[in-house]
């Protein structure tokens, strides 16, 4: 099944496109890559054929946020935590994501970066890299949430510059955009082709507005560490929501857990910001897919202890959430059975806007011909039954195949 240099039809199946469901479709892939997508069962001679049963054929998650899973962060920095992760999340349909740091020392940041690119081209049976995404360690202090305050600081060219001369794999980074030097920072980090995002962050609007003229494009995890509406000497203002909300070409990224964010709020995210402006996020950590309990955040040596319960991580006072144990499954879960949205939408928060925020569009987040064949088969229940990367099949449960 997974000969990469022949056909491969998948057939049988319910294929989700951004904007419909195509019953008893067929997938035709060659070398890795869709060449077909039909509302049939063509004859395709010498392929190898799989059977979809009757269960919808969709694009491969991307999670563009993402520390851990499976008992590892990458923050750990071995080569062995990184696959690990990978592997962890494409059993729940993750076909491509992006590995995400926290705050940490300049030495630890670019340890994760080395490790990143030792770990890039030996990752055969995971969800595939695409670059990293480093939050912080600029960030606001007081929306710190569970990232660790002794490494919290404010930008400084001399330390970012130097982190940017020695890696090109840094994809995004993720800054508090009120914080002093903040500005010069994402025009910076822009000009290095780097998307550049606002996280734990307590700016008023008109600072929004600013970071957003200044590269500034994407709201990460909204409503979690991020200011709201708040007063100042009796005078009103607008927070981070209100300005994501109201500057219409903003992207962003919710953690769809069911636990971080309510119904209401995933309701009125999708009908203010639109499928299109979405993303679905894990931001999950190590303890993602692994049994409730004590766990840490970041470095398993130096990171922060945090206790699992509820679906959820939270500090040991339990007075903030912790990051995420949630797996894209969870994500579409949540949107479909608890928020209402129809699965394509759905569906296309997690394949289609992401790869548009990311600029890999031309190659994931739809099932297209002449993108990657990172594919995924799943039942009503969204329990993930096989995953393609490129066209070759990395996960599948034969127990239900």
């Amino acid at each position: 099944m997974n000969a990469q240099n022949s056909f491969i039809k998948i057939h049988n199946g319910r294929i989700i496109t951004p904007f419909r469901i195509i019953s008893n479709g067929s997938v035709i892939i060659k070398d890795g890559i869709i060449t077909e997508i039909s509302e049939h069962d063509p004859e395709v001679p010498g392929a190898v054929n799989i059977d979809a049963g009757g269960r919808y054929i969709s694009p491969g998650f991307i999670d563009i946020h993402v520390h851990g899973g499976g008992g590892h962060d990458f923050m750990d920095n071995t080569v062995e935590a990184f696959l690990a992760i990978a592997e962890t999340h494409a059993r729940f349909g993750t076909t491509a994501l992006f590995p995400t740091t926290l705050t940490g020392s300049t030495e630890d940041i670019i340890k994760t970066l080395e490790t990143y690119d030792e770990a890039y081209p030996k990752n055969k049976a995971g969800a595939q890299f695409m670059g990293m995404h480093l939050e912080g360690p600029y960030l606001a202090m007081n929306q710190r949430g569970a990232q660790d305050p002794r490494y919290i600081r404010d930008p400084d060219p001399k330390e970012y510059e130097y982190i940017l001369s020695k890696s090109g794999s840094i994809k995004r980074w993720s800054a508090a955009p009120e914080l002093k030097g903040a500005i010069p920072f994402g025009r910076y980090v822009k000009s290095k082709g780097i998307l550049v995002a606002l996280a734990h962050t307590d700016a008023i609007y008109e600072e929004v507005i600013e970071a957003y003229e200044n590269g500034y494009t994407l709201a990460t995890h909204l409503y979690s560490a991020m200011s709201g509406f708040t007063r100042r000497n009796g005078r009103r203002y607008a927070g981070v929501v209100e300005s994501a909300f109201l500057i219409d070409e903003m992207d962003v990224e919710i953690i769809a857990d069911g636990v971080h964010l309510p119904a209401p709020l995933l309701q009125l995210i999708c009908k203010i910001k639109g499928f299109d402006k979405t993303a679905l996020i894990t931001d999950s950590i190590r303890a993602a897919a692994m049994p409730p309990g004590e766990s840490v955040i970041g470095n398993i040596h130096t990171g922060l202890k945090v206790i699992v319960e509820d679906g959820v991580s939270k500090l040991p006072d339990r007075s903030f959430f912790a990051g995420s144990v949630a797996t894209a499954d969870r994500l579409v879960r949540t949107m479909t059975q608890m928020a209402g949205i129809s699965l394509p939408d759905t569906v296309r928060m997690i394949t289609h806007t992401p790869a548009s925020i990311m600029n890999i569009a031309d190659k994931k987040g739809s099932l297209a011909v002449g993108k990657d064949a990172d594919i995924i088969i799943f039942d009503e229940n969204i329990m993930i039954h096989t995953t393609m990367v490129q066209g070759k099949v990395i996960y599948q449960n034969d127990k239900e195949l």
